[in-house]
């Protein structure tokens, strides 16, 4: 029978490891519409950042624009979940993460890339997913890095689909590819007069 200072000393333990399990995770920037004040806040990401323009040749404004339409910058986000009455039958697809990256298309990324260790919701290898994404879409499609627009709107329906014109009777989605290119205007203004180094 474990004696009460025992149980302490294991509740204290276990207490110790729920904190520092909780305090991994990373919240969303604070003023995610200034990318001078997220790369102010968050470091690390601008390396990242950095490291995938090197990478890919993507502008950085361009991959942070798509990234804050998909997730917010939340690193688990996901689809929501679909109920019939008051029963869950699951999400809309298998997205998730900051690049909001479905099964399959992530599990292509992986095995051309050799990133078998990469996670969807780690910063760094999100945005390399989309700076991959992005170069195969150049590639697949013709469609310039710079061009926000028709780089999310390939995000979003896939090579295949942009190709076939999936999205031309989509209203809501060409206005969401209009807001990530506004954002992707934006965010290279700002980075323009960014005082980061």
């Amino acid at each position: 029978m474990l004696k009460l200072p025992s149980i302490i000393k294991y509740l204290s333990g276990i207490a110790l490891v729920s904190a520092c399990l909780c305090g991994c995770s990373t919240t969303p920037p604070q003023n995610p519409e200034n990318l001078c004040s997220v790369f102010q806040e968050k470091d690390s990401w601008y390396m990242a950042a950095h490291k995938v323009h090197n990478r890919y040749g993507v502008p950085i404004n361009v991959a942070m624009a798509i990234m804050a339409q998909e997730s917010g910058y939340v690193e688990d986000a996901q689809p929501p979940m679909r109920w019939f009455l008051f029963v869950p039958y699951g999400r809309g697809s298998s997205s998730y993460g900051y690049a909001q990256a479905q099964d399959e298309v992530w599990e292509e990324y992986v095995a051309e890339q050799g990133s078998f260790f990469s996670d969807r919701d780690d910063f760094a290898d999100a945005l390399d997913f989309i700076g991959w994404y992005m170069q195969k879409t150049r590639q697949k499609n013709n469609i310039p890095y710079s061009d926000a627009y028709n780089q999310y709107l390939n995000y979003h329906e896939g090579w295949g689909g942009f190709s076939r014109g999936t999205y031309a009777k989509k209203t809501w989605l060409k206005n969401v590819a209009k807001k990530v290119k506004t954002r992707a205007e934006r965010y290279r203004q700002q980075l323009l007069h960014c005082n980061l180094y």
